[in-house]
């Protein structure tokens, strides 16, 4: 049998094994397909949010607020108002967090078990390489901790309107067109106040009776489980939606700048020559120019303009980030593309009259893949930091949009006071998320490289690889 036919029959195989025995892939689909349905709502939110111009579609979803509120007001007997089941505000607050991310972990075990399937019944080849570093990821202890974190911050982004204890239109971006009840006690009934003019009674500002911290109800009844800020504004509420444009402009810039280096790599992998010189200078010159300088200047620059609008200054950043950062992730791909076309096999490809296309994407591609992703992960948790110093500066995401850099900076004067968590709480959150994105490339990369694994002069071997 010539390669090609063996190449024709994997192919072909997958296809053919599920019309032949369908059962266990029906099963999947269907069991994805309601774990779908009962979010679907929340996920068009998600992306279409994320779209400059498009605004969030409101559609009916399982995990809401208005299904579990937790906006209520107490009466003088104790009992809670408007609250889910007449729990207190925490309690059913505490409850929507919770099943956020039950859901969210039935989701992974949905996909482990649909891989499960796959293997076991739909896969071609018995045993593959993929099989080992699924292996020696599951036994990274590392790399495991940067996927509980990761995994963590982007359900926190994913599910930031159901998991925040207010909406992000009524508490932070426009409070004063929105209203809050609440038990008056002086006159003894119901009573209606703006949320703006409750966020004024419910300011942080170092002071032990203008403070509200940690696990907290203001005069309002309102519950805030991180606090609130200097402003009065719902913290909790804050970082959510700060996850969820950091996020955005992460993996954003990601896509853009590791599609650049994974074509150009593949290009002057096989083409070599010109091609990879005329890379090589283009790479030099991005590489040359200071990119905080230059998201500094362009951030001022284009502060008024038309782009600056989009998704408040996101799609700026993306835009600088994705096309700034793929040098970097050429050089690290460049090498192990290299390495792959000197491999026999590719020679033995070319002489069974494959096409350059399809030699790259079968035999090129699967590798090159699997060290882009390592560098990515890394590249992604640099991205937030250099996000949110933007925002720490009063640049880059345009004010009130929610970024962590600038609860940092709006908490500066207050960290040893009793508001120490308006700018120390975030400050930790962004060590922490750079530090998970980093420990899941580390597991990565031994997963795919174990000679990598635990010492020093692995890693090194594996980053020098790259370049």
């Amino acid at each position: 049998m010539t390669m090609s036919q063996k190449l024709t029959q994997e192919d072909e195989g997958i296809g053919s094994r599920i019309r032949s025995n369908p059962r266990p892939a029906l099963i999947w689909v269907v069991g994805a397909l309601a774990l779908l349905a009962l979010e679907f709502g929340a996920i068009v939110q998600l992306v279409t949010s994320t779209v400059p111009g498009v605004g969030a579609i409101e559609l009916p979803t399982l995990l809401t607020r208005e299904l579990i509120p937790n906006q209520g007001y107490q009466l003088p007997n104790g009992s809670w108002q408007g609250t889910f089941l007449g729990l207190s505000p925490a309690i059913a607050w505490l409850l929507r967090v919770v099943l956020v991310y039950a859901y969210a972990f039935v989701w992974v075990a949905w996909v482990w078990y649909g891989y499960l399937t796959f293997r076991r019944n739909y896969r071609f080849a018995d045993w593959t390489p993929t099989d080992d570093r699924i292996d020696r990821l599951r036994g990274h202890r590392w790399g495991q901790f940067g996927f509980i974190v990761v995994f963590a911050f982007v359900m926190f982004a994913m599910f930031a309107p159901a998991l925040g204890p207010t909406t992000l239109q009524g508490n932070i971006i426009d409070p004063y067109s929105n209203d809050v009840s609440y038990y008056d006690e002086e006159v003894g009934e119901v009573a209606t106040v703006t949320v703006g003019t409750a966020n004024l009674a419910s300011q942080s500002r170092g002071n032990p009776d203008q403070n509200y911290g940690l696990w907290s109800y203001d005069p309002y009844d309102r519950f805030h489980p991180a606090g609130t800020i200097s402003n009065g504004k719902d913290m909790f509420t804050f970082l959510v939606f700060g996850a969820r444009i950091s996020l955005f402009i992460a993996m954003s810039a990601t896509l853009i700048a590791g599609g650049i280096a994974f074509v150009l790599a593949m290009v002057t992998a096989y083409y070599k020559g010109l091609a990879d010189l005329v890379t090589v200078v283009a790479s030099d010159a991005f590489s040359s120019i200071p990119l905080v300088l230059l998201l500094i200047m362009l951030s001022v620059v284009l502060r008024n303009t038309w782009i600056a609008s989009l998704y408040n200054g996101a799609v700026i950043l993306v835009l600088i980030f994705g096309l700034f950062f793929w040098p970097g992730y050429w050089r690290t791909v460049r090498g192990p593309a290299f390495q792959t076309v000197e491999n026999e096999w590719i020679d033995a490809a070319k002489s069974y009259g494959q096409s350059p296309l399809t030699l790259m994407r079968k035999h090129i591609a699967p590798y090159v893949i699997g060290y882009l992703l390592i560098y990515a992960s890394l590249g992604l948790g640099g991205i937030i930091i250099s996000t949110s110093a933007l925002s720490y500066l009063g640049l880059g995401i345009t004010a009130p949009t929610p970024e962590w850099g600038r609860l940092v900076a709006l908490g500066q004067a207050y960290v040893p006071t009793v508001s120490w968590h308006i700018s120390i709480i975030p400050g930790l959150a962004i060590v922490l998320v750079v530090t998970g994105f980093n420990a899941l490339g580390d597991g990565i990369r031994d997963a795919i490289d174990p000679e990598s694994e635990g010492s020093t002069e692995g890693g090194t071997a594996a980053a020098g690889g790259g370049g």
